[in-house]
This record gives C-alpha cells, sequence and structure tokens, in this order.
C-alpha cells in the first residue's frame, strides 16, 4: 500500500553527542577604573570570549534538502535517513534523483538506486548531477564529505558521444576514472551498432578521453586491430587542432600514394575560424587549401576558400607526362539587412583557373564541368536621405569564358543617382496632367573595365588595354490619360559620354596602309533621342455555361495589353571624320576610296550613331485563365485554372529604312501544367522576308516571292517536370531535398541548383561540413510494406534553325535525375540525359546510399566520358570520429 507523503525541505538532524564535562573556570579580579579607563573602540578581545576547547567541524557544510513520494523514513538508532519512490536530494552542486534514496549519517554517504517491482522489472533509475556533469547509473554511492563517488553501470554524454561504464570513481565533478568503458555516438544504448571498449580510461567531462588498450567493436564483434592508447577530444567550444590526412592511392593518373585534406585548424575566436588543408602524391603533386568562415551576429556573416593544385600526371620522361596548375578563389559575404539599412556590403566570388573544376583531384563537380562561365561580384551601395534621394554604388565584377579562357573585369564600375524629381508637381494633392507629371533625373556611371585571358590574368599585362569611361544620363519623361482608357508615356534621353580611349585613323603613304592610333587623352560626345508609346488593357470574359448545365469549364478570360511605341535617333554625323587613300602618283580616285571613321571607335559605351532611325514598335501582350468547376461539392466559387501565363508577340517598323523596314516577328510563350508542376516556355523568330537563291536576305515579302506570309527561322521549346510519389497520392508535394551539402557547394561555385548533371562530391568537405544533425529518422520495420518514396526530374529541350534554309535541329535532349528509396535506409539515384541530334547519352552519374545509423556509406559512380570515375566512402557521422572513415576512389583520366 503506497501513502502519499508530504514533500518537505529540511536540515538533516546531527547525531547527539556525548556531554563532555565543562573545565573549570578561572577566576579573575577586574579592576573598575580600568574598565572605565578603557576605550570605547578597544580592539582587544575579551579573554571570557575565548574558549580553549576547539569547536568540533561541522558533518555538513551546507543544508540538504530532499523530498520523495511515499515516505521519508528516518533511523535514529542506525542514523539513516531513506527516501523512497521519485526520490530527489540536493546538496551544493549535487542532485540526485533515484527510486530509492539513503543517506548515512556516520558514514558521510548517500546511496541512490533504482526500484524492483514483483515482476523484476527495474524502474526509476538515479539520475546524478554534479556541476557540469550528468550521469544516469543503475546505483551509486557518494561521499558528502569527499565529494567522491562510486557509479556502477552509468551512461555520460560527452560533447555528442556517450560513455557506457561498468564502474565509474569521480573524483569530483571534473575528472572520472571509470574501468571497461564503451564510447559511441550511438543512440541505441541496449544495442550500438559500434562502440571502442575502452579497458581504463580518464575522462575530464567537456575536453577529453584519454584511454588505455582500445580497439573497436561492430555490433559487440571486435576488430582484430587495436591501439595501446587513444585519445578523444571533447570540448564543445571550438578548439585548434591537427586534422589529420586521409591515405590512399591514386588510381587513376599513376599520381602514385598520397595524403589528402591533413592540416591544422586554427579557432581564431568565436567569430571567425580557419581551416589549413593540404595533399601530397608520391610522383610530386601537391594540393593546398585554405577554408575560412566567420561571422557577427545581428551584422554579417561570410565565408572564404582559396584552392590551389600542382598536378604532374605519369612520371618525367614518358610521353604521357604532364604538369599544370590550377586554382580556385571563392568567397561570399551577406550582410544583415538590419544592419545597416542605408547602407550595404556583399560579396560572391568565384573566379580562378578555367580548367580547375575539370582537373581538380580533390573535387568531382560533375554540374560544374559543364558550366562555360564564372561570375563574382562585390558591391558596396550607400543611400543618402533627403529630397531627392541619392544613391551611390561601387561594384568590381568579373566574368570568365572557360571555353575561350576569356576574362572580362570592370576595377570597379562606379554609379551614382539622384531621385527622380517632378519640378512641376503641386505640394498637395495628386499629380494630374501631362505637366504635373513631368520629372527627371541624373545618373552616372564610370568603369575601369579590362579584357585579358588565364595566361595574363593577375599579372601587370592585364592592365595594359584598359577601357576607362564614364556616361552621365538625364532621362525626363512624362505619363497621361488619353481618351480615359489609354496611357500615354514620353521619354526623352540626353546623353553625355566622356573617354580616356580614342583613335586617330588615316592612310600612310609610305607604307600604303591604313595606320590606327591608339590615344589616351580625354574626350567626350553629347547625344539625344526621343520615344513615346501609348498602351492599354482589355479584359474578354467567354462564357461557356450560360445555361447552367453545370460544364466542368464555365468560363474563359482573356486579358490583351496592347501596346505601340515611337522613337527617334537622330544622325551625329559631327563626331565622324574621313580621310582619303592616295594613290603612288599622287592622286585620289573619289568618293570611293573616302574612309569614314569616328574617333570614339575604343570608347567604352559606344559610338555616337551616325544613321537617322525613325521607328515604330508593336507588340501584344496575353494572358489566358480557365474557370472550372470545383470537386469539392461544398466550394461556393469555381476554380481558377492558368491556361497561359504569357503569350507575346513584337515587331517594328523602320520608316527612315530603304530596305527590310519591318524587323522579324518574336514570338514567345509560358505556362504552368499539371498542378504547376510542369513549366513549360517556347518561343519562336517569324521573318516577313524571302531568301535569295544564296540564301541571303532580299527586300521582297516571303509571300510575294511565292511562300507563306511568315518564314520559320528559328524556334525553341522548354519542359521542365518535377514529381514524386506524393505527386499521385493526394499529399502533393515532391521529395528532393535540393539544399544538401552537394547542392550548396553546387550553388556556391556558380552551378546548378538541382542535380541533372550530377551531385556534386568535394572530398575535403567531408571533413569540414557537419551533417550529423540531418540523420532521417528509423522508420526500419519488420515488413517494408509502405509506398516506396522516389522523385524525378526531367528537363526537355529543343531548338530550331532555319535562317539560311538549314531546316535544323541544332538541340534535342532530355536531362533527368531521380531519387528511388528501395528501404527504409538504402536509396539510389541516376543523373543522365539523352541526346537525340547527336545519338548519345550525356553525363551520367549513378549514386548509391546506405544510412547506417550512426555510420554513412555511398558510393557514386560516373561510367563513361571524360569524367569516368568512382568514390566509395564509409564512416562515422559524428564530427567527433570523422576520421574514422574508409574513402576510396579512382580518379579520371585527365589525358582524356
Amino acid at each position: 500500500m503506497f501513502i502519499n507523503m508530504f514533500c518537505f525541505a529540511q536540515e538533516i538532524p546531527k547525531p547527539k553527542e556525548p556531554i563532555k564535562p565543562e573545565p573549570a573556570k578561572e577566576t579573575k579580579v577586574i579592576s573598575i577604573d580600568s574598565v572605565l579607563a578603557a576605550p570605547q573602540n578597544n580592539k582587544e578581545v575579551d579573554s571570557v570570549r575565548q574558549d580553549s576547547v576547539p569547536k568540533k567541524k561541522e558533518l555538513l557544510t551546507d543544508i540538504v534538502n530532499y523530498k520523495a513520494k511515499d515516505y521519508v523514513r528516518l533511523n535514529q538508532r542506525e542514523n539513516r535517513t531513506t527516501l523512497f519512490n521519485e526520490a530527489e536530494v540536493n546538496y551544493t552542486d549535487m542532485n540526485i534523483k533515484a527510486g530509492i534514496i539513503v543517506i548515512d549519517h556516520s558514514k558521510n554517504l548517500v546511496y541512490a538506486g533504482r526500484l524492483k517491482d514483483s515482476s523484476g522489472v527495474y524502474s526509476q533509475a538515479p539520475v546524478f548531477t554534479q556541476g557540469q556533469s550528468v550521469i544516469e547509473p543503475d546505483s551509486i554511492i557518494f561521499n558528502t564529505e569527499t565529494k567522491k563517488a562510486l557509479v556502477f553501470n552509468s551512461r555520460t554524454e560527452q560533447s555528442g558521444g556517450w560513455i557506457d561504464a561498468e564502474k565509474t570513481k569521480m573524483e569530483n565533478d571534473s575528472i572520472l576514472f571509470i574501468e571497461r568503458g564503451k564510447f559511441t555516438t550511438s543512440e541505441n544504448r541496449e544495442d550500438p551498432e559500434y562502440y571502442f571498449l575502452m579497458r581504463k580510461a580518464k575522462v575530464v567531462p567537456n575536453k577529453k578521453v584519454v584511454t588505455g588498450l582500445t580497439n573497436l567493436f561492430i555490433y559487440d564483434v571486435p576488430v582484430p586491430i587495436g591501439l595501446p592508447f587513444a585519445y578523444f577530444p571533447m570540448t564543445k567550444k571550438q578548439t585548434s587542432g591537427v586534422i589529420v590526412p586521409t591515405p590512399g592511392q591514386d588510381l587513376g593518373n599513376d599520381r602514385g600514394y598520397f595524403l589528402q585534406n591533413g592540416g591544422y585548424y586554427f579557432a581564431i575566436s568565436d567569430y571567425v575560424d580557419l581551416a589549413v588543408l593540404g595533399d601530397y602524391y608520391t610522383n610530386g603533386s601537391y594540393g593546398l587549401r585554405l577554408e575560412s568562415n566567420y561571422a557577427l551576429r545581428y551584422k554579417f556573416r561570410g565565408n572564404l576558400s582559396f584552392r590551389y593544385e600542382n598536378l604532374i600526371n605519369s612520371e618525367r620522361g614518358f610521353p604521357d607526362f604532364a604538369k599544370s596548375t590550377i586554382y580556385n578563389i571563392r568567397w561570399s559575404h551577406s550582410q544583415d539587412g538590419k544592419s545597416n539599412p542605408s547602407s550595404r556590403f556583399s560579396a560572391s566570388v568565384n573566379l580562378g583557373s578555367s580548367q580547375y573544376f575539370r582537373q581538380s583531384i580533390n573535387q568531382l563537380n560533375l554540374a560544374n564541368t559543364q558550366n562555360n562561365t564564372l561570375a563574382s561580384s562585390i558591391s558596396y551601395s550607400k543611400t543618402f536621405q533627403g529630397e531627392p534621394q541619392v544613391n551611390m554604388n561601387v561594384t568590381a565584377t568579373h566574368s570568365q569564358n572557360t571555353n575561350t579562357q576569356q576574362i572580362n573585369m570592370t576595377l570597379p564600375t562606379i554609379q551614382a543617382s539622384v531621385g527622380r524629381v517632378f519640378p512641376f508637381a503641386p505640394k498637395l494633392g495628386a499629380k494630374k496632367g501631362i505637366i504635373q507629371n513631368i520629372n527627371l533625373q541624373y545618373n552616372v556611371r564610370g568603369e575601369n573595365r579590362i579584357q585579358t585571358t588565364d595566361e595574363f590574368f593577375f599579372k601587370s599585362e592585364m592592365f595594359e588595354d584598359a577601357q576607362i569611361g564614364a556616361l552621365h544620363s538625364i532621362p525626363v519623361s512624362t505619363n497621361f490619360k488619353v481618351f480615359r482608357y489609354f496611357s500615354m508615356s514620353a521619354n526623352a534621353n540626353l546623353e553625355e559620354n566622356w573617354t580616356f580611349n580614342t583613335i586617330n585613323r588615316f592612310y600612310d603613304e609610305d607604307t600604303e596602309q591604313i595606320v590606327t592610333e591608339e590615344l589616351t587623352n580625354f574626350d567626350r560626345f553629347f547625344t539625344y533621342n526621343f520615344s513615346t508609346s501609348i498602351g492599354t488593357t482589355i479584359y474578354g470574359m467567354f462564357d461557356l455555361d450560360k445555361k447552367g448545365k453545370g460544364r466542368k469549364i464555365q468560363k474563359i478570360r482573356h486579358v490583351m495589353r496592347p501596346s505601340i511605341s515611337y522613337n527617334i535617333n537622330p544622325a551625329f554625323d559631327e563626331y565622324y571624320d574621313t580621310f582619303e587613300i592616295v594613290n603612288a602618283d599622287g592622286t585620289t580616285t573619289g568618293e570611293a576610296e573616302r574612309e569614314v571613321y569616328t574617333r570614339f571607335e575604343g570608347s567604352l559605351f559606344g559610338v555616337p550613331n551616325r544613321t537617322f532611325s525613325s521607328s515604330m514598335g508593336i507588340s501584344l501582350g496575353n494572358n489566358f485563365e480557365a474557370k472550372v468547376r470545383d470537386k469539392d461539392s461544398t466550394a461556393t466559387e469555381p476554380k481558377k485554372i492558368k491556361l497561359l501565363n504569357n503569350l507575346n508577340f513584337s515587331t517594328s517598323y523602320n520608316f527612315a529604312g530603304d530596305s527590310l523596314q519591318w524587323s522579324p516577328l518574336r514570338v514567345s510563350g509560358g505556362t504552368t501544367l499539371l498542378k504547376d508542376k510542369m513549366n513549360v516556355n517556347f518561343g519562336m523568330v517569324l521573318d516577313p522576308y524571302a531568301l535569295d537563291n544564296n540564301n541571303r536576305k532580299i527586300n521582297t515579302f516571303n509571300i510575294d516571292n511565292g511562300g507563306s506570309l511568315f518564314r520559320l527561322t528559328s524556334a525553341s521549346l522548354n519542359i521542365s517536370y518535377s514529381l514524386s510519389n506524393k505527386t499521385f497520392d493526394g499529399s502533393g508535394g515532391t521529395d528532393d531535398d535540393q539544399q544538401d551539402a552537394g547542392i550548396q557547394e553546387s550553388l556556391r561555385s556558380g552551378g546548378r541548383a538541382d542535380d541533372l548533371f550530377g551531385r556534386p562530391q568535394d572530398f575535403a568537405d567531408q571533413r569540414l561540413t557537419d551533417d550529423d544533425k540531418k540523420d532521417s529518422e528509423d522508420t526500419s520495420s519488420e515488413f517494408y510494406n509502405y509506398k516506396i518514396p522516389w522523385n524525378l526530374r526531367l528537363a526537355y529541350a529543343v531548338n530550331y534553325t532555319n535562317s539560311a534554309r538549314q531546316n535544323a535541329i541544332s538541340n534535342n535532349s532530355l536531362m533527368f535525375s531521380g531519387d528511388v528509396e528501395l528501404s527504409p535506409r538504402w536509396s539510389v539515384g541516376v543523373s543522365s540525359g539523352y541526346d537525340f541530334a547527336n545519338k548519345g547519352f550525356t553525363q551520367t552519374q549513378f549514386r548509391f546510399e546506405r544510412d547506417l545509423l550512426s555510420w554513412r556509406m555511398n558510393f557514386s559512380w560516373v561510367p563513361f566520358g571524360p569524367f569516368n570515375s568512382w568514390n566509395f566512402f564509409i564512416g562515422i557521422k559524428s564530427s567527433l570520429l570523422k576520421d574514422l572513415k574508409y574513402d576510396k576512389r579512382r580518379q579520371r583520366d585527365q589525358q582524356l
């Protein structure tokens, strides 16, 4: 019978002490005069107050608070206190919770253990907390005087790892000695997948574990290789330390054996760190990597990476011997929007060798091997509040073509603008009419543009042909209503072009050649143009269910946005010069030999317009939606479905032209289908003019030449579709997790946000990236009888070209990528495609992954092509034991 007892806190009664006889008191005569003469602040201690018998030391230095659910029993004869059922004791920094707790006052011992019911089942295991150390044993004995404890069958958490020990001796809250302890990161205490058996070990909580003889057990099966001693760092703070390299052998390019990703980690501060990693191959190849992350809460965060590889293929003296140097620099910086609303600094840098992603031996980024462009941008913007507002932006940009190795840079680009000003607007009320809506602003853009190649990048030669210039512009515009339903706008643009790159061209009679001199003196030219446009929006509704017969498609809504524009660009002949070609006899042949040029041919922002143009542009935008009957009978409104998001037509007519006045008609459109899972985009170019027998365009309409009204010169179609098992079970959505470490690596390097071209693998990131928190939930069951999760991504593209009667499909390819979860912890994936034009498979990658609870195993394989390779990895997920892994791979053949 259980009795609910009260919970209380009191001081444990101390044992009674024997009464000792008092010593005889010493008689002393005190003079009254001396007492009166004694000063009030006399610091001498009265001898009467001093006791020659030393005071006995207290058994307990603090109050002991305890409570229990059923009863608290005080045994005066045995000098013990027993707490039963949900017992708890608090003493200084020590807390014990257990099923039963016995306090022995005579020996200063506290015993805590479990409760056992009639069926022999134990419950309420003790939980011992001392300082920051938490231990969950079967039983514990604690000495309140020495603060030492003896713990049996305990389990304690240490920085993400667990230590199970048969016997543990606690010296204090900072030192533990254990006997036959098991160290693991597995959450399954009863049956861990693996553990390290430590015969004897010393544990300093949250700092380190030092052991004697240790070896690994996998499901209680010992690994025959053991270590005479081991050291496990347990600190919860980032700490500097050595990064153990990964040994292996290069099976692809005869580089021999290697040590990869070894180095040192510098925990510089709480805001910035640095990892220095290196590779070495026995044939002389080596690599260096610097990885740094930094962050300041509510201010900014970013990361910086530098990678350098000196690669040697084969051996010196062999015909296939080759040597190359590649590097890559990446920097990402983002500022918290609330840190400074008026100014912002950001950076996204990805530059280096054009062949880095195709030749790197420590990274296999298939997506970026197909990416032909590397781009970078560093910008700082500042806003000066006022009326009008002034904005300033300084940007450094970089664009690199990895095929041609051409590099374009701006160091820097400076832009400034003054906010829009309405000089004729009223001080109060809305702006009305053409005059009140007149507005203008001022913009300036200055650039230092550099064009170079990989060969001269970061060398002085890259600055020799730099172009410097500035463009000032003042756009003036207004808008107003015409005939109530039409919106009309008028615009004029004034531009002043400053340049430091001009030319002088003349005919050299001595060499009989045309000579062009490049000048670096300051020069300028002024241009202007005018444009106007008028447009409106027309809404149409087609009612297909007027009689209310309950048709599925009830109404179709059509929105049209027609627009007509007119542009005038004057000719600026005053900026053009001529020179004559002189014959050997000193004569000229007339106008036929007169050359026309402008000294601004080297200008950064183009040349003045020489030909007067007066053109009209016509465009029509369309949007189609349908209202259909909702399947839900309780819905009061029909459901809206997009038929065509946009269908656009555009062309122009040049009034000042002598021939080919109509430009080709351009048609583009797009829509989404299948619950917005499929995106469809298409376009075509229709030319109204015919071709002659030499396939050259002539000033004759195609319909007058015996053809149709328009001649199709090009067309394109792009379709993308994502689906999964959830697409068909009514839950919607997809299962693809595109924000894993591989996709993030691809995006950071300027690649794609999907894995249609393959999933990147950064072998160094297996050490620097911690994915411990991404463990999948344990959904394993005895019978695997639920629907198999899968996802599939498709992308189809086709391009047609017929500008000169080629009638050819220039591109026709289908890309696909998918993953299937064969069992709760087994998944396979593939990324590939087929090129119908060239009749062959595109870059292909197979992926096999196995979640081994505390371990991770994956295998990737590129079966053919220039990046033919495979990689196998198995290792522990926890960042504490990431060095415990096996990694085997075959690099692709660089000669291919």
